[in-house]
C-alpha cells in the first residue's frame, strides 16, 4: 500500500472516528483523492455522483422502505405474531417461538432489520417479560431474531449487492430462504430446550382448530403479503423492481381499506418519514460509490486481490479470511454502507478463487447482518436496550447463546454451498 493509499485510508477512518456522516465522509474522501491523487478530471466525479443515483434498481429499496413503515405504523405486525402465536405458542417456550416466527414473517416483507428490531421488539420484549420469561433471554432473541429481516428476502443489503455485482436480484434471493429457516429452526430448538420444563414461564393448552382459523382469518391479508411478493416475482408476473410498488399499493389498501387501521394523516406522515430514511440511504450510495470509483482508478481492488493470492492459495482459505473481515467489519458499520464500500474491492477476487458471485452475496449479507447485534456498534442492541431498559454491557452478553447459532449456519452456508446454491441454479 502506497502513501497516497494510506492518507485516503486515514482521511476516512478520521471522518469515521470524528462522528461525520458516513455519506459524506466517502463523497469528501473521494473527492480529496481526486484532487490530490487521479490523474482524472474532477468532472468525472460530478458524473459519477449523478449516475450513481440514475439507477433503476434503487426504486426497489425505497419503495420497500416505504412498505416496511407502512406496515410497522398498522395492523400488519400485530396480525402476523397472532398467527405465530396460535401456531407455536402453546409448546415449550412457544411465546419466545413466536417471537421468533413473527420476525421471520416480517423480514419476508419489509427487507429490514432495523424496522423488524422497532416493530416486533417493541411487541414481544413487553409480552416475553409478562409471560415469565427470562430478561436475558428476551433481550438476546429481540436483539438477534431481527437479523432475519435482511435474510430472508427481499433483503435490501441483497438488492444493493445485486445492484454493484450485476447478479440475478431473483437468484440471490432464493439462497436467502434456507439460511434464515435454519437460523429459525435453531432458536427455536434452543428456545424450547431452555424452557422445556418452564420454571416461572406461563403455559397454555394447545391451540384449537377453531382459534386456529380464527388467526389465520385475521392475519390472511397480511399472509397474502409475502405470497404475492414472491409469487409474482418468480412466476415473471413481475419482477423485483416492480414487487417492491406492487407491495406499497397492496400494504397501502390493505391497512386503510380492509384493517382501517391508517388514514391518509398517518400515510402522509408515513411517506415523510420514509423520504428522510431514503434520502440518508441514496447520500450513502452517492458517496460509496464516488469513493468506489477512486479506488478503481487507482486499481487498488486489484492490488488488494494480489496481496490475498499471495497469502491464501484455496476456496476455503479466502472464504474463511472473507468471514473474518465481515465479521469485524459488521461490528462498526451498517449493512448498507459495508456492502457499498467491501463490495467493489472484495468481488473482482472472486474469479480467481472459484468462488460464485450469488454465493459470496448472501456470505456477505450474513455476516453483515450479524453485525447488527454484534458490540459495539450494533445497531439492534441500542434499539433492543432502549425498548427494554438496559445498557450495552447487559445486551451485549445477553446476545452471544443466539449469536453462536448464527454463527453455526454462516459457517454451514460458508462451506456447504451445494445446500443453497441448488435453488438459485434452477433458474440459471
Amino acid at each position: 500500500m502506497g502513501s497516497n493509499d494510506l492518507i485516503i485510508l486515514s482521511l476516512l477512518l478520521g471522518c469515521m472516528a470524528a462522528y461525520i456522516p458516513v455519506g459524506i465522509a466517502l463523497f469528501f474522501t473521494a473527492a480529496c483523492g481526486f484532487l490530490l491523487f487521479a490523474d482524472m478530471p474532477v468532472l468525472l466525479l460530478v458524473q459519477t455522483l449523478f449516475r450513481s443515483l440514475d439507477n433503476f434498481a434503487l426504486v426497489v429499496v425505497l419503495f420497500f422502505i416505504l412498505c416496511g413503515n407502512i406496515m410497522t405504523a398498522g395492523s400488519i405486525v400485530a396480525r402476523l405474531i397472532r398467527v405465530a402465536d396460535v401456531l407455536v405458542g402453546w409448546l415449550p417456550g412457544g411465546l419466545g417461538m413466536a417471537g421468533v416466527v413473527a420476525c421471520g414473517l416480517f423480514g419476508a416483507i419489509s427487507g429490514s432489520t432495523v424496522a423488524t428490531v422497532v416493530a416486533i421488539g417493541g411487541f414481544m420484549i413487553p409480552a416475553l417479560l409478562e409471560h415469565g420469561y427470562d430478561e436475558s433471554y428476551t433481550v438476546g432473541l429481540m436483539a438477534t431474531s431481527p437479523n432475519l429481516g435482511v435474510i430472508i428476502p427481499p433483503s435490501i443489503g441483497m438488492i444493493l449487492y445485486s445492484m454493484i455485482s450485476n447478479v440475478s436480484l431473483e437468484a440471490l434471493f432464493l439462497t436467502g430462504f434456507l439460511p434464515g429457516l435454519l437460523i429459525v429452526l435453531g432458536i427455536c430448538l434452543y428456545t424450547g430446550i431452555l424452557y422445556r420444563r418452564g420454571g416461572r414461564v406461563q403455559k397454555r393448552q394447545p391451540s384449537g382448530s377453531g382459534e386456529i382459523c380464527a388467526a389465520l382469518k385475521e392475519g390472511f391479508w397480511a399472509l397474502m403479503l409475502p405470497v404475492i411478493i414472491f409469487g409474482g416475482i418468480f412466476s415473471g408476473v413481475f419482477t423485483a423492481n416492480e414487487a417492491a410498488v406492487v407491495a406499497c399499493v397492496y400494504a397501502f389498501g390493505v391497512e386503510l381499506f380492509i384493517h382501517r387501521s391508517m388514514n391518509l394523516v398517518d400515510l402522509k406522515q408515513i411517506t415523510v418519514s420514509s423520504a428522510v430514511t431514503s434520502a440518508t440511504l441514496l447520500i450513502i450510495v452517492a458517496g460509496a460509490t464516488c469513493f468506489g470509483r477512486y479506488l478503481t482508478f487507482e486499481n487498488i481492488p486489484g492490488r488488494i486481490t494480489e496481496a490475498v493470492m499471495l497469502t491464501v492459495s484455496s476456496e476455503w482459505g479466502f472464504l474463511l479470511m472473507m468471514n473474518l473481515l465481515l465479521l469485524l467489519t459488521g461490528m462498526f458499520m451498517d449493512i448498507i454502507s459495508a456492502t457499498l464500500i467491501l463490495g467493489p474491492v472484495l468481488i473482482p477476487m472472486l474469479p480467481h478463487f472459484g468462488v460464485d458471485p450469488i454465493h459470496f452475496g448472501l456470505i456477505l449479507t450474513v455476516n453483515l447482518a450479524i453485525g447488527y447485534c454484534t458490540p459495539p456498534m450494533g445497531v439492534s442492541l441500542f434499539i433492543t436496550g432502549s425498548i427494554a431498559g438496559r445498557g450495552l454491557l447487559f445486551v451485549s452478553r445477553a446476545v452471544m447463546p443466539f449469536l453462536l447459532i448464527q454463527l453455526a449456519v454462516l459457517l454451514l452456508i460458508t462451506f456447504v454451498p451445494g445446500l443453497i446454491m441448488w435453488l438459485p441454479d434452477l433458474i440459471r
